[in-house]
Formats: structure tokens, sequence, C-alpha cells
């Protein structure tokens, strides 16, 4: 039993687990490294799914390079091994990896001997292999959906039909439409259990309407405080104390690609503004039809006393 306790703890100090950091900014949760590309280093697939494409096709044109200045130096380790190339010339033997790997075949240089052959039928398979994980990997980049939605700077809490309701706005920036677009709505803030124990709850908020056959122009969002609510009872001082923030989340079905598309925002306590409502987009024209003016799509006011 010491033995194995002394074997456990042997690889329990060998094994180190990240220490993840979090940080509060303006009333928001940072997870430090979390979402960005250079922190999928350990998973190579994610990594070029993440990184910007200038970092893509760099990182493609240098493993490309490499590969044939690897593939050049084992021709040039074989001697006088391919027809018609300079003597000891490895600027030969790199290009003829170029047009061996790329399925060119100029035929000005061929092998000429069995190990030229035999790193040449290595050279085409890796080619074969490369080409298939390029492909892959660009259709994935250039197929995974994207939604072009954008969330108002705030979110406000004002009077809706006499009730007080939590209500944020969100667009479509595209021209097209989201298709069975599904809007959730998360309360997150700082508890304490009956046992004295720290804990980050999550409370659901329910929407006077969380889904809409089409999206494709303005939708208001709006929660009405009442008994039920978590937010009910609740003061700008003790949302900001309790390190509230709303969590949203807004899916649905892209009509052009027909694929689901997610999109994510996040408002801390300091970004819930009081006794203030958002001005109107919506306006008539003369002629009696309507638009909308996305100027003033974040535009707040404060509340008149008759409100």
């Amino acid at each position: 039993m010491r033995f194995i306790q002394k074997k456990l703890s042997k690889n329990q100090r060998r094994r180190r687990y990240p220490i993840i950091h979090i940080k509060i900014n303006d009333g928001q949760f940072k997870i430090q490294g979390l979402g960005r590309w250079y922190s999928y280093w350990r998973d190579p697939y994610h990594l070029m799914l993440t990184i910007p494409w200038s970092g893509f096709l760099g990182i493609i044109a240098l493993f490309y390079l490499m590969t044939n200045a690897m593939f050049g130096l084992a021709y040039f380790a074989g001697g006088d091994c391919i027809a018609h190339a300079k003597p000891r010339s490895f600027l030969d033997c790199f290009f003829f990896s170029v047009q061996t790997l790329a399925t060119i075949g100029y035929g000005d240089m061929y092998p000429k001997t069995v190990y030229a052959n035999a790193v040449v039928t290595l050279e085409a398979i890796t080619g074969i292999v490369g080409v298939a994980v390029l492909t892959g990997l660009s259709f994935a980049r250039f197929s995974r959906p994207t939604a072009r939605v954008i969330f108002s700077h705030v979110a406000v809490i004002a009077p809706y039909d006499g009730v007080p309701s939590l209500i944020f706005r969100t667009a479509n920036k595209r021209g097209n439409q989201i298709l069975e677009a599904q809007l959730r709505v998360y309360l997150m803030r700082d508890d304490v259990t009956a046992e004295g124990r720290f804990i980050r709850r999550i409370y659901d908020l329910e929407l006077l309407r969380n889904q809409t056959p089409t999206f494709s122009l303005s939708w208001a969002a709006i929660h009405p405080i009442n008994e039920s609510s978590p937010l009910y009872g609740m003061t700008p001082e003790s949302l900001i104390a309790t390190k509230t923030t709303i969590e949203i989340s807004l899916s649905g079905v892209d009509e052009t690609v027909l694929q689901l598309i997610n999109a994510r925002h996040t408002y801390s306590a300091q970004q819930i503004l009081w006794n203030t409502r958002f001005v109107d987009i919506f306006h008539r024209s003369g002629d009696g039809h309507r638009y909308i003016d996305y100027n003033y799509f974040h535009n707040v006011e404060p509340l008149e006393s008759g409100d």
C-alpha cells in the first residue's frame, strides 16, 4: 500500500494541470486565453481552423517548402540518382522534389536508380495525403457557417405594458433571413448556498417571445421582471455586488446555406441601464410606408416622469 501511494504521488507530481485564470473587466468574466487561436497549439486540427487566413496560408507555404527541402536532401544524399540534374546540386534536387510532389512531371529530370525511385514513391504518397488534408482543411474553413448578428451595446430596464422589463435589441446584418430563430437568455450571478459555499448560479430568463419563424430585421427581446424573475427586487448596486451578467445565445438556420448558425453576447451589470429606454428605430414615411433607421439602433434616452 505504501508503494502504491508513493507511485501515485510521483505521478501526481509529474502531471501538472493548467491553472485557468478568470479575470473580471468591467463586470465581464474573461477567461485568459479562451477562444484565441494560438491557445490551440496542442490541437493542430482546431488550430488550423481558428488561425487567421494569413497564418493558415503561411503555415501551408512553410510546410510545403520544408517537405520539398526534406525530400531534396534525400535525393541529394543518393548521389547521382536523378537524370539530367547537375552533379551535387541541391537546387536541382529541390526542384525535382517540387515537380514530383505536385505531380507535374516535366520529363527533363527523372529518377534513374532504385534508391531515387523509392524516394519518389514515398514522396508521391506524401503528396496524395498532403493534398487530401489541405483540401479538407480549406473546405472546412470555407464551409463554416457564420452569423452576422449585432446586439445593442446596452440592455435597459424600462416599463413594458406596465411591467418593469429587461429589454435588449438584436438585428440581422445580412440581407437574407435566419429561419426558426431562437433566443435563449440566462442570468449568471454569485450566490451563497445554505451551507455557506460560494457558487455561480445560472437562471433562465423567460422572454415574451423567444422564437420567430424568420429573423431578417430587428428583434426586441423583452423579459418581464415579475415575482418569478431572478431580477425581481434587484437594484443596480446588487447587480454589481453579485457580479451579475446576462448571457444571450441566438441560433437559427441560415436560408442561404441551410446550416445552423449561432451568435452569442454578454451584458455585464454595468451595461444594464435603469430608467432608460431605446430610441425608436421604426418610422413612417410621408406616403404611409414604414422604414427602419439603424443609425439609432444603440441609442437610449431617459424615461420621462410620466412614463
